[in-house]
């Protein structure tokens, strides 16, 4: 018996050395598995490409349960005999890297504004490729077994090619335009978001009743009130019979005088208020709209900023917190204050980032329209082309996708890939480069760059070198999406539509949501609660293969996993278990071959019956995507029964002088060590690795074929 198994099982010591061993065998790379056991190649290719994580900052709870799933199933399907791609790689996350690097900015007493964007550019650059270098280690220490040499970066040539290509020929078939609408300001970053970039929260305002000449209006937004020329009335509404469209009325407001004109429309609710609004068309998308259908003139009132316009007049350049209450205080002053409710509920649209609230502005940007791209991935959908796990993310996706409306793709910051527009007056030249003559005669390069999620639905084809390259064509389709349910809308979607567009087929067939890790109340980690878990820290402690059992175990699709110190400590004498019984096992095998066809006796005949179902279920759980049931019965049948039965019995049996039944046992014990060794290796790469390196000199678990029962 191998002298490391005297002492207890150091994960610490252990773990850097085998994951040294697998990169060295070449086995993450697909063109360097060995042949099948009967001699052939392996021609059945699964694809893993990496959601890559956000190349900002350090690897968190949700990261580490990606890469334990997605390991966990190129592992099985290596040793399942398949030609294993998982690429690797790291998003640049535009506007989210540029949010978390004006924080480090402000500890400086730095700002992004008046920076040169180059230097700014520069310096974004650089703090991202260390983060990315330093992330790329910790996923090396979670055991992902993902061939690097493939590792893409969003900001590479050839991805951002792609990506410009992908624009050219949506701009080709009439699927981009630029167009002035309205959209959701941050006043914060200064930047328009897309609208799963915004948040919708729950707030209580005043609610403000004015008279508006012989109207009553009411709204929770006054500053916005002051170039509200349009009254708006239900064309059905008897109330206002003697009201036509285009009547124009004399009303005192504001700041004076002003002559309002009467608009039909049918988006003025008869059931709320008075039954009339007034419209800022450029502060309000429902106003946008009716402003639009009507032809009507808009005007801004407030600025990127968030500061009146001097429209405003003697308010003009206040906050709108600051003016708001100094509005009403003027309008109450001239009588036209009816009422305040105090306690109005509504729901606010805020920045996913910041949460300041969104202001809605009308700028200049380039728009996808997305209905086109969502009807044919909503056919395969319902054709049962792309399966979900959980399955209720079929309904949800293909709700927004029905409902969807065009995307806005341009961004107003600087870390990104740039729009590749040029503008001479009213010329439109769509390239990477300005036509010949260039900047020189006249021509202008559109400020602003992609919407991170425009390059990042381009992942998976874009990453294999599509559509020339050898990869493309060997490993497109991709198998699964493995990510995070939250990501449904803002990612998978985006990269069924445009994988779909460019290539003709669907990036992949199976989309698996893994749910939010939570503490372990239940409640969302946050620093300050202080109940943050660092998936690091917690490998350091108590090892990888710990940690990756606590994030398995439990671990429903599209449902929050709570993850605790007790937890992953269980699993860590879990592991322990495992390096005992192999002790056990070793110690009272010696000398023994292990022999496949091994004539067990009655006993032991029943026993193997029993594995074996085990093996088989755990197989079926995990071809269908249920990992939690799976580990749960491997750890169920090693501890309970192989280590707290089965063992106790033949401690008892190796005592006794039936020399059949014990060599039948000894061949027995050999068997279910040495089979469970492989069926435990996708979950708990690390220690099964080490061991199987002691009883099964010259080979790698990493391909040890799976049973084949």
């Amino acid at each position: 018996m191998p002298e490391k198994f005297l002492k207890p099982y150091d994960s610490a010591a252990a773990e850097p050395l085998i994951y040294q061993k697998w990169a060295e065998s070449g086995y993450f790379a697909p063109e360097n598995l060995p042949n099948l056991p009967d001699g052939s190649p392996r021609t059945e290719p699964y694809t893993i490409i990496m959601p890559p994580p956000n190349a900002n900052g350090s690897l968190h709870a949700g990261h580490a349960v990606f890469v334990t799933i997605e390991d966990l199933l190129i592992r099985y399907n290596r040793m399942k005999g398949k030609k294993t791609l998982w690429l690797p790689g790291a998003d640049h996350a535009g506007f989210e890297t540029q949010v978390v690097y004006e924080k480090k900015l402000e500890k400086e007493g730095r700002t992004r504004f008046g920076m040169d964007p180059g230097v700014l550019r520069n310096e974004i650059l650089q703090f991202t490729m260390a983060n990315k270098s330093f992330m790329e280690g910790q996923m090396r220490q979670l055991g992902a077994s993902c061939d690097w040499n493939r590792e893409k970066f969003t900001l590479e040539p050839d991805v951002i090619r792609t990506v410009y290509d992908t624009f050219k020929k949506l701009y080709a078939d009439g699927l981009v335009y630029r167009g002035k609408r309205i959209v959701n300001w941050c006043s914060k970053h200064q930047t328009s978001l897309s609208n799963l970039e915004t948040e919708r929260v729950s707030r209580t305002d005043p609610f403000y009743y004015f008279k508006y000449g012989p109207f009553t209006i009411g709204t929770v937004r006054p500053e916005t009130k002051f170039a509200d020329k349009y009254v708006v009335m239900h064309p059905d509404d008897v109330r206002y019979a003697q009201y036509k469209e285009g009547d124009k009325i004399e009303i005192e407001w504001i700041n004076g005088p002003i002559t309002a004109t009467v608009i039909k429309d049918e988006a003025s609710d008869p059931e709320m208020g008075s039954g009339v609004m007034t419209i800022t068309p450029w502060h309000s998308g429902v106003d946008f709209d009716i402003a639009k259908r009507h032809n009507l003139g808009l005007e801004q009132i407030i600025d990127e900023r968030g500061k009146l316009l001097p429209v405003a007049g003697e308010f003009a350049g206040m906050s709108i917190k600051e003016a708001r209450p100094l509005i009403v205080e003027k309008l109450k002053s001239k009588g036209l204050l009816e009422k305040i409710d105090e306690k109005y509920v509504h729901e606010v649209p805020v920045c996913y980032k910041c949460g300041r609230e969104i202001e809605p502005q009308v700028k200049e940007q380039w728009f996808v329209k997305i209905k086109s791209l969502a009807e044919p991935v909503i056919k395969a959908i319902e054709a049962g082309e792309v399966t979900f796990y959980p399955e209720h993310y079929k309904k949800i996706l293909l709700n927004w996708l029905t409902n969807i409306e065009d995307w806005n793709i341009s961004r107003q910051i600087i870390w990104g890939i740039p729009i590749p527009v040029w503008y001479k007056g009213s010329d439109i030249f769509v390239g990477e480069n300005p036509p010949a003559g260039g900047a020189g005669e006249g021509w202008g390069r559109d400020p602003d760059t992609f919407d991170t999620w425009f390059s990042s639905g381009q992942w998976p084809f874009a990453t294999l070198g599509f559509p020339d390259s050898q990869d493309y064509k060997t490993f497109y389709p991709t198998q699964v999406m493995e990510t995070g349910g939250d990501l449904i809308f803002f990612w998978v979607s985006r990269m069924l539509m445009l994988g779909l567009y460019r290539t003709g087929k669907l990036p992949f067939n199976t989309v698996y949501l893994h749910g939010m890790v939570v503490a372990k109340d239940g409640t969302k980690m946050s620093k300050s609660k202080g109940n943050v878990i660092s998936p690091l820290e917690m490998s350091e402690k108590y090892g990888t293969d710990a940690l990756r059992m606590g994030l398995i175990i439990g671990n429903t699709p599209g449902t929050p996993t709570a993850l605790y110190d007790d937890k992953i400590k269980a699993y860590k004498h879990f592991a322990n278990k495992i390096w005992n019984i192999t002790r056990f096992v070793l110690e009272n095998t010696q000398g023994v071959t292990p022999n496949p066809v091994y004539n067990f006796n009655a006993a032991d005949t029943d026993l193997l019956a029993e594995f074996i179902l085990v093996a088989k279920d755990v197989t079926a759980d995990i071809e269908n995507y249920r990992f939690y049931l799976a580990g749960e019965k491997l750890y169920q049948y090693v501890w309970h029964r192989l280590a707290d039965t089965i063992l106790e019995e033949s401690k008892t049996l190796f005592k006794g002088a039936d020399e059949a039944a014990i060599q039948s046992r000894k061949q027995f014990l050999l068997y279910v060590l040495r089979t469970s060794l492989v069926l435990l290796h996708p979950f708990m790469p690390f220690i099964t690795e080490e061991i199987w390196s002691s009883i099964q000199s010259g080979s790698m678990l990493i391909v040890e074929p799976w049973p084949n029962l």
